[in-house]
């Protein structure tokens, strides 16, 4: 039977790696079988993609093969390993999927946000998450992790995408939010300033009630799972 297909989205600087990391670790735990990807990468052909499209040096990219760029790395994922991997009845958790594109490239880029949802709709097959979890952080802050993080023993210094101005970062919020609230019921959207516990122990809950529904379709076997303990452990 089909796994559960779970995305983290959010600005850079949201926090969204550490709690797609933190949910694959606990259902880990827990003894599902899950795969913890992210984009663009994934495969071979999409980590390629990554360090040629995020890569300073390679400045500029064009927005419409950036664009590109991105939809093919994110066919790639899907066809490869996140279909494939669905298809096995594991649980997958991806760090980023098409609302960044239409975030990034259709309201950073200024190509529209439909325009880019159809290149990735077309991309993807029209596979789409079961959960999206989307961590939204108010600029400021994000701009200050960015910072904190590029200065980091070992930090390589920003990307591409992380060197965009302000204003860059705000439309790319608002275009996440806007998405967010035009379906809600796929979206738990979370206050991305408070502590990691705290926004793992939610992002659990939410979903094991999507376990506990997806076990009473046939799609999982979740006998002896805890759905009901504290996230993070």
């Amino acid at each position: 039977m089909r796994g559960v297909f779970i995305a983290f989205e959010g600005g850079d600087g949201s926090g969204k790696s550490t709690q797609a990391r933190l949910l694959a670790d606990r259902l880990d735990a827990e003894g599902l079988d899950v795969l913890l990807t992210r984009e663009p990468g994934g495969t071979d052909v999409g980590e390629r993609l990554r360090s040629l499209v995020l890569d300073p040096a390679h400045a500029p990219i064009d927005a419409v093969t950036e664009a590109l760029i991105f939809a093919a790395s994110r066919s790639a994922h899907v066809r490869q390993r996140i279909g494939p991997a669905l298809e096995a009845g594991r649980t997958v958790v991806t760090d980023r999927y098409v609302d960044s594109s239409v975030a990034y490239q259709g309201a950073g880029r200024n190509l529209g946000p439909d325009t880019v949802a159809g290149l990735n709709e077309w991309a993807t097959g029209g596979l789409h998450p079961d959960l999206t979890v989307l961590l939204d952080v108010d600029t400021t802050t994000a701009a200050g992790r960015r910072a904190a993080r590029a200065q980091a023993p070992g930090g390589t210094g920003p990307d591409r995408m992380e060197s965009e101005p302000e204003d860059f970062h705000r439309s790319i919020r608002t275009a996440f939010t806007d998405r967010a609230a035009a379906h809600p019921e796929r979206y738990l959207v979370l206050d991305a300033g408070r502590a990691a516990p705290e926004l793992a122990a939610e992002v659990w809950g939410r979903v094991a009630g999507l376990l506990e529904r997806a076990a009473g379709l046939g799609g999982l076997d979740l006998d002896g799972l805890d759905l009901d303990g504290e996230a993070g452990r």
